[in-house]
This record gives C-alpha cells, sequence and structure tokens, in this order.
C-alpha cells in the first residue's frame, strides 16, 4: 500500500512540475515572455484570396453604362459637388490621359469587373482588378503611412476586425447576416481627385474611404464577398457616401481579361 500511494505521489508532483514549466514558457500576462503576434496571414479568420466577379443587383443604370452628364441621383453631392459634375467633359479627360478618373479607389470597387486576391507578403494583402488594371495594396504593418505622392489607388492601412452577429444589415448577398463573423476593415487615404461615377461626379484628393470586405458562403456552396463602404469628402459631399457592393468566387482565373482605364460615351 505504501508503495502504491509512494508512486502516486510521485506521477502528481511530475505532473504538477510539468504544468508549471509551461505556464513559465509561455505565461503571457504572468510575467512569461511571449512569441511575436501572428502575421496577418496567419491570423486571417476569413479566406478571401481567389477570382470573385462583381453581380450587379442594384444601381444598373449607373454601373453598367456611362450615365448621362449630369445624373448624380443618390449621391450626396452639395452645391460645388453638383457643378464640378455638370461641367464633366469626356474628351478633356481622354486629352489629358485622365481616364483612370473613375478608376481610383473611391469609385472602382462599383465597376463590373473581376477581383484577384493574393498575399503579396505575409502581412500585405493584394487587390488587382481587370478593370482599368488597378492595383491596391492593404497594409497590416501599425506603421503609420508615410505621406508621398497621391495615386489613384491611395495608400490602405488593413486589420481584421471581428464584430457580434448584428441584425438587420444585411447588405446582399449573404442571407441578411450583415457583420457577422470576420470583416476586413481597410481605411484608405492619400488619394488623388476622382469620380465616384464614370460620368466625372466628383471626390476630391481630401476624401477618405473605408471599407468593410465580408466573405460568407453560402448552403448551397456559393461563396461571397459583399464590400461596404464608406466615403467622406468634406470638399463635394454634404453627408457620407454608403455603398454595398456584392461579388461571387469563380472558380479559376479563365474568365480574367485585364483592359486599360476606358470610359464609353454615354448613351443616349
Amino acid at each position: 500500500m505504501n508503495r502504491m500511494i509512494i508512486a502516486t505521489a510521485i506521477t502528481v508532483g511530475v505532473s504538477v512540475v510539468a504544468i508549471s514549466a509551461a505556464g513559465q514558457r509561455g505565461g503571457a500576462g504572468r510575467g512569461g515572455q511571449q512569441g511575436p503576434p501572428p502575421t496577418a496571414r496567419a491570423a486571417a479568420p476569413v479566406d478571401l484570396t481567389g477570382y470573385w466577379v462583381s453581380v450587379v443587383t442594384e444601381d444598373w443604370r449607373w454601373r453598367m453604362v456611362t450615365p448621362q452628364k449630369g445624373d448624380y441621383s443618390s449621391v450626396p453631392l452639395n452645391a460645388v459637388g453638383r457643378q464640378i459634375a455638370d461641367t464633366w467633359d469626356l474628351a478633356k479627360d481622354k486629352a489629358n490621359h485622365e481616364e483612370c478618373k473613375a478608376f481610383g479607389a473611391a469609385g472602382i470597387i462599383r465597376l463590373p469587373m473581376r477581383l484577384q486576391i493574393t498575399w503579396q507578403d505575409d502581412n500585405t494583402l493584394k487587390l488587382e482588378t481587370d478593370a482599368g488594371q488597378q492595383t491596391r495594396l492593404f497594409h497590416f504593418s501599425a506603421a503609420p503611412a508615410q505621406p508621398g505622392e497621391r495615386t489613384w489607388q491611395g495608400y490602405s492601412t488593413a486589420e481584421w476586425y471581428k464584430q457580434p452577429q448584428a441584425a438587420g444589415l444585411g447588405f446582399g448577398g449573404g442571407g441578411g447576416r450583415g457583420f457577422a463573423g470576420g470583416n476586413l476593415k481597410v481605411v484608405t487615404t492619400n488619394m488623388k481627385a476622382g469620380y465616384l461615377r464614370k460620368n466625372g461626379v466628383p471626390y476630391s484628393e481630401n476624401a477618405g474611404l473605408t471599407e468593410y470586405f465580408n466573405r460568407h458562403d453560402e448552403p448551397n456552396g456559393d461563396q461571397w464577398i459583399t464590400v461596404t463602404s464608406v466615403i467622406e469628402d468634406p470638399k463635394y459631399l454634404n453627408q457620407p457616401f454608403l455603398l454595398s457592393t456584392s461579388f461571387k468566387k469563380e472558380r479559376d482565373g479563365s474568365k480574367w481579361h485585364p483592359t486599360p482605364c476606358e470610359i464609353d460615351p454615354p448613351r443616349d
């Protein structure tokens, strides 16, 4: 009996020592040393990589064709913004080689197109568009952006953004699940002035863009990304401009067809 008690005590003692040692090695918050934080790719709550095609179920007349000059319905333009839109000149844009003004970060997400999303490195997500052949880089680094030359796509900082499921936020393609699950939050600044629509509806270089990329899967196997965009521009908008855009995942890149920035004249 004494031998059994001694053996049991030794076993318990070894277990306690092992647990204590493990706590000392990984004891975050108890004085233990922490390892490096996981990279953005390793920490990703959802997989956004692959080829995605835009599904146009709303705003057809503004998204699928170039609207007539002065058609800025539903955009909260102020008086200055409306004046700029009313003087849009496609021929002048082409002569100045500014066809890409409608393909900047604040406007391009609404164009009918395909996306290719890949990891450029462990902390930089790359989004490429076949329309306009634009490339956006989403930087997860906590380092602040270094001011530099303004570009069509600006400078984007990103973070994985989690929020409890909220009722009534169904932004399309997701069965009303809204922001449920893991989202990518992207904040873009340092943009060149561009167009919210192909017909010269403006945003200024002071504009800021915040986007939420939400991945959601359907029971039939379809995979979707819903991008909720908030555009704020104190120069041309009298309130934030909220948009929701849906993309469906494709099997591969067989339909990927990059084309340069181009704007067709409005239809009569």
